[in-house]
């Protein structure tokens, strides 16, 4: 069973949620449509860690972006410090870096930058990327949380890549599909800024005569496009790996039947795999554990149908919905075309059930997709607050590491159960 902290911590989870829930409920939408369409990515009681673009005191460093002005969708890049390593390094293990890494494009002369800017004429280190959505029912969390800043940050040092944790626009103001298509924006982002970075290196706009950094803008159909140096100089997108939270996992996945969909329109980014953290899936007919664990710890099914009510346009509010339902047949691409999948399930979750349910659908049709199951484990004990630094969440962690290595490791299968 679980602790007799989570059982109380619960109980106020449970009250401070369905407040917040209600409220938004029961509060007018802004009249103004512009305002619903740029949306919000947090709300104003979510406790947030400020970005840190610097590796003084870090194993990684961290920079916010926002990407697509038409809308709140931002970005918080996170890079670990093994990036800094020599292209060379790559080696069977996590690199564990042993000095401190001091370098002149730290810091800069006019005192306006001190965080990490990577010198474009060396050849960087590479690294897998891993776009990660946060969880709280489509109506909360945000990706610069305390939470997911730290868990984040775990991912990133565990897995040995950049993490791009995405922001997206949250419910009541941006109903469904706005989350889903931002997660979709941000993959066609990441294409974007790998063919800028290599127009940019073809074309010699990193430095200019006398050495003088200098960036020349690229015109393309949308404008100019700035390119992001930190994934410019270190991402691999052919190594791309989608991660969800919660909610989160429900984009991931839609995201990832999108990407096979594209399929080499998004060149060079490629989805090698995807992790799905106790989807947020639901449907009209329960299941047993829907029945059983109802009223269990953290987010019992009332507080989950008032998300989807929040979330789903009020005309389209059906249990089954694509976006709810990923079991119902006739639902589009078959699943076998779907990348491997690794699914993280906890015993008391009443959303466990249909989660195994799709996980054995997927290995139905031979795609590689393993199930995690946590003995006396609640909804997102590994990504909560207050569970975050508990052994169960960190050996989490580490088991997702060692499943998405198999797909991120250039050599290849050297990384398996």
């Amino acid at each position: 069973m679980p602790t007799v902290t989570v059982k109380l911590y619960s109980v106020l989870f449970k009250f401070l949620c369905k407040r917040r829930l209600q409220t938004l409920i029961d509060s007018s939408l802004p009249e103004n449509p512009n305002f619903k369409t740029f949306g919000v990515v947090s709300r104003p009681d979510e406790s947030v860690a400020a970005s840190n673009p610097s590796f003084s005191g870090n194993d990684v460093a961290t920079k916010d972006i926002h990407i697509d002005p038409l809308t709140s969708l931002s970005l918080r890049i996170f890079l670990p410090n093994t990036a800094l390593s020599s292209p060379n390094s790559e080696t069977r293990f996590r690199v564990r870096p042993t000095t401190k890494y001091v370098d002149e494009t730290l810091k800069q002369d006019d005192g306006v930058y001190g965080g990490y800017s990577p010198n474009m004429d060396k050849n960087c280190r590479k690294i897998p990327v891993i776009v990660q959505f946060h969880g709280g029912g489509f109506v909360g969390g945000s990706n610069d949380s305390v939470a997911n800043d730290l868990f984040c940050r775990r991912i990133a040092k565990l897995c040995d890549a950049i993490v791009i944790a995405v922001g997206y626009r949250l419910a009541p103001e941006n109903r469904y599909p706005g989350a889903f298509e931002d997660g979709v924006k941000v993959l066609n982002w990441l294409g974007k800024q790998a063919n800028l970075a290599e127009c940019s290196k073809s074309l010699g706009n990193w430095r200019g005569v006398g050495g003088d950094l200098h960036r020349r803008q690229i015109v393309d159909s949308f404008g100019a496009s700035v390119v992001e140096p930190w994934l410019a100089a270190h991402a691999d997108p052919s190594r791309c790996v989608l991660l969800g939270v919660s909610c989160g996992a429900n984009i991931a996945n839609y995201v990832a039947l999108k990407a096979v969909e594209a399929g080499k329109v998004l060149d060079p980014v490629r989805v090698v795999a995807q992790v799905l953290m106790y989807p947020f899936f639901i449907g009209s007919v329960p299941t047993h554990s829907e029945i059983k664990l109802a009223n269990s710890y953290l987010y019992d099914k009332s507080m989950a149908i008032l998300s989807w009510k929040l979330f789903l346009p009020e005309e389209e509010f059906d249990l089954d919905h694509p976006a709810a339902n990923p079991l119902l047949p006739g639902r589009g691409m078959s699943l076998k075309y779907m990348p491997p999948t690794l699914t993280v399930v906890a015993e008391h979750d009443w959303m466990r059930d249909r989660a195994i349910a799709y996980s054995e659908e997927l290995r139905k049709v031979n795609v590689d997709a393993p199930l995690l199951d946590y003995h006396d484990a609640v909804h997102e004990f590994a990504t909560l607050d207050v569970l975050l630094k508990t052994p169960q969440a960190q050996a989490c962690a580490e088991d997702i590491a060692i499943w998405v290595k198999k797909y991120i490791s250039l050599r290849g299968g050297e990384f398996s159960y």
